[in-house]
């Protein structure tokens, strides 16, 4: 075989990740629905919009004032000289209006940018809140780093939108209105000559902006690729991978590769427009100059006619002086026009994430577990079936017609062959995955009858790969409980056995397990993972091969941390080595997604059946 592909395997989804990152979803009334993200700051937006007009409106004053200033005190038609009172009056005035508007400039930047920040705020809680109440199954087909990037980049991607929409448009349009009214009042012909290329300008701006909106899509597509790269390969998990198998060059290799992609794309989206607004820069920079042609024009036709020229010298000048002020305020709306276009395929983006709908919801009748009418830890499956939702229809079930009792303070073992949906049974006890069809029963009453929360608070569950945090040990056993005192803390890791272990690290319980615990060994961890679940102390406890991973000596040691933590608990256990849930209540094998056979170890190993074939196997 070949070298194989550079591309880390990472799931059938891949390829449609990659294709949903590139084309924007369509989202019905998008921009209404940015607009109400601004609805909770309504007061500082009408402040904002106050405050922008009256600065953009006082800022078409003063070229107005230059009008008087040259034809009615510089050189005024009736005296031999300037009149130096009017003079200093009127140029008194254009200072303190530069002065006042430039103080509501300051302020108005300050609401704008406190209004901004905190919608960019919201947005972002709001996405992560989302993200936390989807279920299970929607973490495990879709990447993390496309996770994070939609939560980092393409919030950051639109916060520039967010935090300036407002004040460009408003004081911007104000800006060219004003700005508009006051050449005409100047001189109406004078004000065709200036905006008579504003049409094209409006039309080439918009199909600029298509292009430059296609090119963000694609930016962010790779951003998103790069975050999951940089994800994957940087983790303690996938540095290891690639150090025992000497693939550091290949993983540089894909994130250059991905870089370069990234590098190219930003240039283009640079790039992109900039040939347009030079046009606008020329043709606007160009007008003052054929405003002096036209009126000289004008003024040498009316002196030919024997008239007295309407344009004097102080129009002139302040026509051009208002015309240079539309200049900025123009492309600065063309500039937002084009934001607006490119940011519209990462807000698409984000509210396509703000629309999943969790698998798992309360229902509007939902009662707390406490008020279930069964005993506490009784657990119940009847006739369940269970397929992922991303499943093929014609595939075969994860679980089909699963049933079985668990009564509090019993332990329940479920063994079979690996993919025979043993840790499905767990999951769906724990609610983390919902029931396609049939009933789970969580003491007594269906789970879909009880909030999420009290169900799952009453549960814990030990899994194979224990997650630690990049935190101190106390740290992370006051996760179960954020009040544990310290001698509750204490009292946990003596019953998981590993009480001793932390006294002899150099800070004890203080000490930083690095990320995921890699500090730490398999066998401390797990024990730290039990410690954690006592603290929460919940009367179900869910062991999904919580010692296969382990070495014989670490994994007797687990097992009697666990056998104590399940003293008076209901307790479900996946185990794939069959020693550790010979004194099980009752063993269910589960091949299929069905359960096969149910009974003791003794019984079980008396029948013949696939137990006794798993048994033998493991006894060789």
């Amino acid at each position: 075989m070949g070298p194989g592909p550079t591309r880390r395997i990472a799931g059938r989804d891949e390829a449609a990740q990659r294709a949903a990152n590139a084309e924007a979803p369509e989202i019905p009334h998008l921009w209404s629905r940015v607009g109400s993200l601004f609805r909770p700051y309504r007061s500082q937006l009408a402040l904002t919009a106050t405050l922008v007009i009256i600065t953009a409106s006082a800022g078409v004053i003063p070229p107005l004032i230059i009008e008087r200033i040259f034809d009615d005190a510089l050189f005024p038609p009736d005296a031999a000289g300037p009149n130096l009172t009017l003079l200093a009056e009127l140029v008194s005035l254009v200072v303190v209006i530069f002065l006042a508007t430039a103080a509501l400039g300051v302020w108005q930047t300050y609401v704008t940018s406190s209004v901004g920040n905190r919608v960019t705020g919201d947005l972002r809680m709001q996405l992560f809140d989302r993200l936390q109440a989807m279920d299970l199954a929607f973490f495990t087909r879709t990447k993390t780093g496309v996770i994070q990037s939609r939560l980092q980049n393409d919030v950051g991607g639109v916060s520039g939108v967010l935090t300036t929409f407002v004040s460009s448009i408003v004081g911007n349009s104000v800006t060219v209105l004003a700005s508009l009214v006051a050449m005409i009042l100047l001189d109406w012909r004078l004000t065709l000559v200036a905006v008579v290329m504003m049409p094209l300008l409006v039309m080439v701006q918009r199909r600029v902006g298509q292009i430059r909106a296609r090119l963000a899509s694609r930016t962010q597509e790779s951003l998103s690729e790069m975050t999951a790269i940089t994800q994957e390969t940087l983790s303690v998990s996938g540095i290891l991978l690639s150090k025992v198998y000497n693939r550091q060059r290949l993983e540089s290799r894909r994130y250059a590769d991905e870089n370069a992609n990234q590098v190219d794309l930003q240039v283009r989206l640079s790039m992109s427009g900039q040939w347009f607004f030079g046009l606008v820069t020329v043709i606007m920079s160009s007008v003052p100059a054929v405003i002096y042609l036209v009126a000289g024009i004008l003024i040498a036709r009316a002196n030919d006619q024997g008239l007295d020229p309407t344009i004097t010298a102080g129009t002139v000048v302040a026509f051009t002086a208002i015309q240079g002020r539309l200049l900025f305020p123009l492309m600065a709306l063309m500039r937002v026009a084009l934001e607006v276009q490119t940011s519209r395929a990462l807000f698409a983006r984000i509210f396509e994430y703000l629309d999943l709908e969790p698998a798992i919801r309360d229902s509007a009748d939902a009662r707390d577990a406490s008020a279930a009418p069964g005993p506490m830890g009784r657990v119940e499956f009847r006739d369940v079936t269970f397929r992922y939702p991303d499943a093929p229809a014609e595939a075969r079930a994860t679980l089909d017609g699963v049933s079985f009792v668990a009564e509090p303070g019993q332990t329940i073992a479920f063994v079979g062959p690996s993919g025979a949906g043993k840790t499905t049974v767990v999951y769906l006890a724990a609610r983390l995955h919902e029931a396609s069809g049939g009933a789970v029963l969580f003491a007594g009453e269906d789970v879909r009858q009880l909030t999420h929360e009290s169900v799952v608070e009453r549960v814990g569950v030990v899994t194979q790969e224990t997650y630690l945090f990049h935190a101190t040990i106390a740290e992370n056993l006051r996760y179960a409980k954020p009040d544990a005192t310290d001698a509750e803390l204490i009292a946990a890791c003596r019953a998981a056995n590993i009480h001793d272990q932390i006294e002899r690290f150099e800070h004890g319980y203080d000490t930083v397990v690095g990320e995921r615990g890699y500090r730490l060994s398999g066998g401390e961890k797990q024990r730290i993972a039990i410690a954690r679940v006592l603290l929460k102390d919940p009367p179900v406890l869910l062991l999904d091969e919580a010692t296969s991973a382990l070495d014989t000596v670490s994994e007797r040691v687990v097992q009697a941390a666990l056998d104590r933590a399940a003293e008076g608990r209901t307790t479900l256990v996946v185990a794939h080595r069959l020693s550790t849930v010979a004194e099980a209540d009752v063993i269910h094998v589960v091949d299929g997604g069905t359960i096969v056979e149910s009974g003791t170890a003794a019984e079980l190993e008396a029948a013949g059946g696939l137990y006794a074939t798993l048994a033998a196997q493991q006894s060789r």
